[in-house]
């Protein structure tokens, strides 16, 4: 059991490092912070100067080292966009409103998928059961983004029943974002509880309780969604750093003020470290997550270990 676990820490630990070489590199892909930062009429002197302020003019594996150096210590410097305010201040300061929209897209996807697959898996091969692959098919297929620009334009334009924009208008706000973000996990987790009813109504214990005269409903709803949730709850524990990581384009289409748009905004601004600072705590969430439920499955499933 601690070898497993001190196995999956370490390949965590390697993840992280590896990242953060792709994060530094990918930064700096999007051109000269000095572009946006200096006036047009800035001189030559007037941008050695600004590089050297900024540590741009050193070598870029000495850059890259000073900064992993800072980001152990929680330190990612100081916005190039915004200035006096450091980048891991501004993640911190957004990270609540996304994880409050990841949140409701959470609570959208248990209501909608869990019944909806429960019932598709019961009534195999009926209509309910054609209706949820076809809710499943589209909620695989279709972009988030799109998604979300469909619905803004019929429910917020055309009918005016929720707002455009923002989070201003409290409950009513989260709606639209929520649904779009969450609707590919609603798909997800549907196909993964009807397909682990599927194997569970076949059982011989489920078979048995039905001779012995136990209510269908309980049959279903206690018995089997309670054996078949091994595999839905794992993928569960997984949607939350899913869910935070593909915020950033319908944050960007609803203008919500969480972490996503402001990744967009700094990469538009060249604000390397504001993007590294959110790449890598998206990342450091979804790695963290996923290092929980391989823990939690060692101790659930003693049969996993690493000799």
């Amino acid at each position: 059991m601690q070898r497993y676990i001190l196995f999956r820490v370490g390949q965590s630990i390697l993840a992280l490092l590896v990242l953060t070489v792709v994060v530094f590199t990918l930064a700096r892909v999007s051109g000269d912070p000095l572009d946006v930062l200096l006036p047009l009429e800035a001189t030559p002197a007037d941008a050695a100067r600004v590089r050297a302020a900024w540590g741009l003019d050193r070598p870029i594996h000495v850059q890259y080292f000073t900064f992993l150096g800072n980001a152990l210590k929680g330190d990612f410097g100081e916005s190039l966009r915004i200035r006096g305010r450091t980048a891991i201040s501004l993640v911190l300061e957004r990270l609540p409103n996304t994880a409050a929209l990841a949140g409701v897209a959470v609570i959208v996807a248990v209501v909608v998928a869990i019944p909806i697959g429960v019932l598709s898996a019961v009534k195999k091969d009926t209509p309910l059961d054609y209706i949820g692959k076809t809710i499943a098919l589209f909620g695989q297929s279709l972009p988030a983004f799109w998604l979300g620009l469909m619905m803004m334009w019929i429910f917020a334009v055309q009918l005016g029943w929720f707002p455009v924009s923002g989070k201003e208008h409290g409950a009513l706000s989260f709606i639209l974002p929520a649904i779009a973000i969450g609707w590919f996990q609603v798909a997800a987790l549907m196909r993964l509880v009807r397909s682990s009813m599927l194997d569970v109504l076949d059982t011989e214990y489920v078979k048995l309780a039905r001779i012995k005269g136990v209510p269908e409903w309980k049959v279903v709803w206690k018995h089997c969604l309670r054996n078949a949730a091994i595999a839905p709850f794992t993928y569960f524990a997984l949607i939350i750093g899913s869910l935070l990581v593909g915020s950033v384009s319908i944050e960007f289409v609803f203008a919500w003020p969480g972490v996503g748009r402001l990744a967009v905004d700094a990469t538009a601004a060249r604000d390397f470290p504001v993007v590294q600072a959110v790449v890598i705590t998206f990342c450091l969430v979804y790695i963290v997550a996923n290092l929980l439920v391989d823990i939690a499955y060692a101790y659930v499933d003693p049969r996993i270990r690493y000799s």
